[in-house]
């Protein structure tokens, strides 16, 4: 669903300036600055409004968490519960994930979240997918040595032809579940994902560990 345009959209984003990354290229390889305590520093794909972001960086305040969401109009109430919070740890960019090499540096990232990113449906808009081979290998170049990827989605398709993908591109699988949430809540959640999981619908959560590409090319 396409979110409604805010007529005072520049003004909101204006009165979050301190949160959001302008140019975020001029920070390639050095995020860390921003925070030099930070023991990790690590990258969410797609924030949407930001519950997840704010939730994390409230629940680990010795991270790094740098949010890149496409949607200004979602983004500014993101970076809003981040300011209206007091976060200091958190920042937003307007970015594109094919591009992550363009804003980060090999190694500099420690972990990346992808949380309910679009399906595309359709065998014809696989490489859409941000856990497709191409998007994943993106991802390789910026993580560190053991880097993770941590992956959540209300699509079961989605998921069970991402279990196959992330092997292609060097991650080794764990923390696989169908039903994230089948005994209670577990960890932070989004906004989509509290509206899912109060109407009973299952979440699909996976951790993809970096390691050696494996010898034969990733193929789709």
């Amino acid at each position: 669903m396409r979110m409604r345009k805010k007529p005072n959209l520049i003004p909101r984003l204006a009165a979050c300036g301190e949160l959001i990354i302008a140019d975020p290229k001029a920070h390639r390889g050095h995020w860390q600055e921003l925070m030099p305590q930070a023991r990790e520093v690590r990258l969410e794909l797609g924030c949407g409004k930001g519950r997840f972001t704010v939730g994390t960086a409230q629940a680990e305040p010795d991270v790094l968490l740098i949010a890149i969401e496409r949607v200004p109009d979602a983004m500014v109430i993101a970076a809003e519960r981040a300011r209206d919070l007091g976060l200091k740890n958190v920042f937003f960019i307007d970015a594109d994930a094919a591009n992550l090499e363009e804003y980060f540096a090999p190694g500099e990232v420690g972990r990346v979240y992808i949380n309910f990113c679009d399906p595309w449906p359709g065998a014809r808009y696989a490489k859409r997918r941000l856990t497709h081979p191409d998007f994943l290998l993106r991802d390789r170049k910026v993580l560190s040595p053991g880097g993770q990827i941590h992956f959540k989605t209300d699509n079961h398709d989605l998921f069970e032809w991402s279990l196959f993908q992330f092997p292609k591109a060097g991650f080794e699988l764990s923390a696989v579940t169908r039903d994230l949430h089948g005994a209670g809540p577990v960890g932070v959640m989004t906004d989509y994902e509290e509206k899912f999981y109060l109407e009973g619908k299952p979440i699909h959560r996976c951790v993809g560990t970096m390691t050696d590409l494996p010898e034969k090319p990733a193929q789709d």
